[in-house]
C-alpha cells in the first residue's frame, strides 16, 4: 500500500506499508482560507479588538444573519472560528447603543465555559463585562455577576435551577438581552435535547414577560441537517451555516482492523492494544498524540500500556484524562498539554469538546465513537495548527466498527447523520410545564410556546394535583400555577427521563454514584459488579423501598451480564409501508422486562464463571418503536422452519441494532430489540427494535425513515463478517438478556435476503 510521505512522519507511516492490519488510507488535502466581507462593517471600536485581518466566509455569513435578528446553526470543523460568529455580534451589542445588551452563552461543560470565558475577556472590549456562573460560584460571586455582567456564560443546568426560577433577580439582564448562545448543538439529542428544547422555551418566555426576544446562534460540529435540530430545540426558524470557509492542513487518515492479520480466527485481538501500539510509535517519533477511549477503565489500560511501550525517560510524557478525576488534576494535565510538556493524553471523550488544544500531531481512536460527527470532531484535535497530521481509526469488534473497515468510501464520503429531539415526550414536557408554571402562571397565551402541547399538558397536571386552576374572577383573569411547595425545578433532572433514581453507596453511607431507575436492575442487581469511575464494586444488597444499592469494593477480575425475560405490546400502529416483502410500522410499544438472573464471567479470559437466578420486580416501559412484521410466506421463500426461525429472528435483530447508529445519531445502549416468531399484536413473526427512554427520544422515527437503507446495511453486516456462526462483528450482541442465544447467522442472513429480494452474496 502505498503511502504519502510527509517531513517528520516519513518514518512512521514507512513502518506500517506491509502491516496487513492497516486496512486504508485516505488522504485529506490541504485546503486554502476562502475571505468574505460582512453586509455592513463592523464599528471600528469592536473591528479593532477581533484580532483579526479577514473574515472567513462561513463567519461572515453567520455574523450578517445575526446582525438583521436571524437566529443561525454554525456547523463547521474543528478550529474553525466558530466563536468568532457570536464574539463580534456580542461585542457590538455592548459596545454601541445608549445602553449595553446583555447575552448568554449555554455551554454542555464547565471547562468549556471557561475556556471561552479567557477567549472572550482577552479580546478588552471597552464596557464588555464577561462573568461565568454556576455551581462553582460563591453566594458573593453570584450577587456580583447578577449586578455587573453583560456576558454570563453557564450551562443548561445552571439556566434550569438558578436563573429562570429566580428571574425577578435577573429583570435588567433579561430585559436587554440580545443573543442566547448554545454550543456543542451535536450533543443536544434524544433526552438531554428534549430537555433542552422546552428550557430554551422557557427561557424565550421569561424574555418575552420582560419585553426582549433574544436571537440564538448554536454553533456545532458537523451534523446533519443543524438547522432542523436547531429550530426543533429553540421553536425558532434557524438558517444554516455549514460552507466552512477556514483554512485546514492536510490530514492523512488511516484505518486499522487489529482483526486484519487474524488469518485463522484463532488470536485474541484487541482494539486497546493496538491504540497502544500506535499511540507509542507515534510518541517516540516526537508526535504529540492524543488517543480517545469509549470508557474510562479503557482510558486508564491503554495510558498504562503506552507507558510500558515507552522508553524510561519518555513514559512519564503520557497520562491519562477522563471524568472522575479532581479538578486540580484535570487543570494540571491540561496545563501541560498546553505548555508542551506532554507527549501525549489517553482521554475519554471529556477532551473531545471544543477546548483548544493546539500543537498536536496525531489522534488515534480507540473504535468507532458511534457518529460520523464525533469522529470528525475527535479527529479534528490534531493538526489545529494546520500542519500535516495523522488521525487512526482502530476498529473494534463491533458491527459497525467492522462494517466501515469493509466500506471505507462510506466513512468519509457519507454526510453526517442528523439529530433528534422528542418535545412531544409527556415525561419531558410535563416537568418543564410544572416549572414555567411556578415561574409564570401558565395562560391560554403561552400556546405559542408549546403549540398542541399546553392544554393537554396542563390538563394533565391539573388533575395530578401539580397545578391548580385560577379561577377567571381572579383580577389577573385564568391561570394554571403551581401547586406545590419549593421549586420544581430541583427534582428535573435534564438528562433523564427514565424514573426516580437509585443511589450506589457503601454500607457506611458513602455515596458512590447514582443510576435511573430504568437501568437500575439491569445495572445493579444483587451479584451485579459495577463500574465507577474505572474501580469495580459489587452489589451486595438492593433495597427496593429506600431506592438504594449497597455496594462493596470488588477486585476487578470479573464482570456480570443480567438474564432477562422481555414481553412487548403494541399500543397503536401510527404508521405502515412496505419494505420489500415485509410490513413496516411505527407507534407506541409497552415494554415489559424483568431480570431473572445474571452471569459472571473472567474479566481477563471471558470464561463464564457461573449464572444465579434473581427474583425482581417486573419493570414496564411506554415508548415508541418500530417493527418488520415478516410473513410465513418470507420465512418459507428463506427455507426457515419453526426450529431455525428464534435464531434468525434474534441474530436479524441484533445486526439492526448494532448497525442503526449508521443512520442517526444514537447508541446502540439507546435502544432495545424483541423478536418473535409470533407476536400476537401483529399475527406473524415480528422483530421490534424500541427506544430505551419512556416516551421515546426520536430515535424510533428515524429508524422508520431509514428502514430500506438501514435493512440493507444489515444484511451487509452479516455477509461481510468472515466468522462461521456469529460473533461480535456481526450477530452477538454485549447487551443481549439471553447470553446471545439462540443465534442463526446464516439463517438471518436468508431472512433479509428474502425480505429484500437479494441474491446470495
Amino acid at each position: 500500500m502505498a503511502l504519502p510521505v510527509e517531513p517528520g512522519l516519513d518514518t512512521f507511516l514507512s513502518s506500517l506499508v506491509d502491516d496487513p492490519r492497516l486496512v486504508h488510507v485516505e488522504r485529506l488535502p490541504a485546503r486554502p482560507a476562502r475571505h468574505a466581507e460582512l453586509a455592513d462593517p463592523l464599528p471600528p471600536a469592536v473591528w479593532d479588538h477581533l484580532g483579526v485581518d479577514h473574515l472567513w466566509s462561513h463567519q461572515a455569513e453567520a455574523i450578517d444573519h445575526l446582525r438583521a435578528g436571524r437566529s443561525v446553526a454554525v456547523a463547521s470543523g474543528t478550529a474553525s472560528g466558530k466563536s468568532m460568529c457570536f464574539q463580534a455580534p456580542i461585542a457590538e451589542a455592548v459596545a454601541t447603543g445608549l445602553r449595553p445588551a446583555t447575552s448568554l452563552l449555554l455551554f454542555p461543560t464547565k471547562a468549556l465555559a471557561q475556556d471561552q470565558l479567557r477567549s472572550i475577556t482577552a479580546l478588552d472590549v471597552p464596557g464588555l463585562v464577561a462573568a461565568t456562573y454556576d455551581g462553582d460560584c460563591t453566594p458573593e460571586e453570584r450577587t456580583w455577576v447578577r449586578a455587573n455582567a453583560n456576558v454570563v456564560l453557564t450551562n443548561p443546568e445552571m439556566l434550569h435551577v438558578g436563573l429562570l426560577p429566580h428571574h425577578a433577580r435577573w429583570a435588567t439582564f433579561f430585559l436587554r438581552l440580545r443573543y442566547v448562545v448554545v454550543d456543542e448543538l451535536h450533543t443536544l439529542r434524544g433526552i438531554f435535547g428534549s430537555h433542552v428544547a422546552h428550557l430554551l422555551r422557557r427561557l424565550r418566555r421569561i424574555c418575552a414577560h420582560y419585553g426582549s426576544s433574544p436571537t440564538f446562534v448554536f454553533t456545532s460540529a458537523t451534523i446533519g441537517e443543524p438547522g432542523r435540530l436547531a429550530s426543533e430545540l429553540c421553536g425558532l426558524p434557524v438558517e444554516e451555516v455549514t460552507d466552512d470557509g477556514s483554512p485546514k492542513g492536510e490530514r492523512i487518515f488511516l484505518l486499522w482492523n487489529p482483526a486484519g492479520d487474524d488469518v485463522e480466527g484463532g488470536r485474541s485481538v484487541s482494539s486497546a492494544r493496538d491504540t497502544a501500539e500506535l499511540m507509542s510509535g507515534l510518541v517516540s517519533g516526537g508526535h504529540r498524540t492524543i488517543a480517545f477511549c469509549r470508557s474510562r477503565k479503557g482510558t486508564e489500560l491503554v495510558a498504562a500500556d503506552v507507558k510500558r511501550r515507552l522508553r524510561a525517560d519518555l513514559a512519564d510524557s503520557v497520562r491519562p484524562y477522563r471524568g472522575g478525576y479532581l479538578a486540580a488534576e484535570r487543570r494540571e494535565i491540561e496545563r501541560k498539554l498546553f505548555s508542551g510538556s506532554l507527549r501525549g493524553v489517553v482521554a475519554t471523550t471529556a477532551l473531545e469538546l471544543g477546548i483548544d488544544v493546539g500543537g498536536l500531531d496525531a489522534c488515534v481512536l480507540n473504535g468507532f465513537p458511534g457518529t460520523i460527527a464525533s469522529m470528525w470532531q475527535q479527529a479534528g484535535r490534531a493538526g489545529r495548527e494546520r500542519q500535516t497530521s495523522i488521525a487512526a481509526l482502530v476498529a473494534g469488534d463491533d458491527q459497525l466498527d467492522q462494517w466501515f473497515m469493509h466500506h471505507p468510501d462510506q466513512l468519509f464520503s457519507r454526510p453526517p447523520e442528523p439529530a433528534v429531539v422528542n418535545p412531544s415526550n409527556s415525561h419531558v414536557l410535563l416537568p418543564h410545564l410544572a416549572c414555567a408554571a411556578h415561574e409564570l402562571p401558565l395562560t391560554p397565551l403561552d400556546e405559542r410556546w408549546w403549540p398542541d402541547l399546553l392544554d393537554d399538558g396542563v390538563r394533565r397536571l391539573v388533575l395530578d394535583d401539580v397545578l391548580k386552576i385560577r379561577p377567571p374572577s381572579h383580577r389577573k383573569g385564568t391561570a394554571a400555577v403551581w401547586a406545590g411547595r419549593g421549586w420544581p425545578s430541583h427534582g428535573v433532572g435534564l438528562r433523564t427521563a427514565g424514573g426516580e433514581e437509585f443511589r450506589i453507596a457503601t454500607a457506611d453511607g458513602t455515596l458512590i454514584g447514582t443510576v435511573d431507575g430504568l437501568r437500575a436492575f439491569r445495572l445493579v442487581h444483587p451479584g451485579a459488579v459495577y463500574l465507577h469511575q474505572g474501580r469495580a464494586w459489587k452489589v451486595v444488597h438492593l433495597d427496593l423501598d429506600d431506592r438504594a444499592a449497597i455496594v462493596e469494593p470488588s477486585d476487578g477480575g470479573e464482570y456480570t451480564q443480567p438474564r432477562t425475560a422481555t414481553e412487548i405490546s403494541v399500543l397503536d400502529t401510527e404508521r405502515s409501508r412496505r419494505v420489500g416483502r415485509a410490513e413496516l410500522a411505527l407507534g407506541p410499544v409497552r415494554v415489559r422486562s424483568q431480570v431473572i438472573g445474571y452471569r459472571r464471567f473472567d474479566a481477563f479470559t471471558g470464561e463464564q464463571l457461573g449464572h444465579h437466578d434473581l427474583d425482581l420486580p417486573p419493570g414496564e416501559l411506554v415508548t415508541r418503536a418500530f417493527w418488520y412484521v415478516l410473513p410465513d410466506d418470507v420465512l418459507a421463500a428463506a427455507g426457515i422452519g419453526p426450529g431455525v426461525a428464534p435464531g434468525a429472528l434474534h441474530a436479524a435483530e441484533h445486526a439492526a441494532i448494532g448497525i442503526l447508529p449508521l443512520f442517526t445519531i444514537c447508541d446502540r445502549w439507546d435502544v432495545g430489540g424483541v423478536s418473535t416468531p409470533l407476536l400476537a399484536d401483529t399475527g406473524a413473526a415480528t422483530i421490534v427494535i424500541y427506544d430505551g427512554y419512556p416516551g421515546g427520544a426520536g430515535v424510533a422515527e428515524l429508524g422508520y425513515e431509514a428502514s430500506d437503507r438501514h435493512l440493507a446495511a444489515t444484511l451487509d453486516v452479516i455477509e461481510a463478517c468472515g466468522c462461521r456462526d456469529g460473533c461480535p462483528s456481526c450477530v452477538q450482541s454485549p447487551k443481549c438478556g439471553n447470553g446471545n442465544d439462540p443465534l442463526d447467522k446464516a439463517a438471518a442472513a436468508a431472512l433479509i435476503r428474502a425480505v429484500l429480494g437479494t441474491p446470495h452474496g
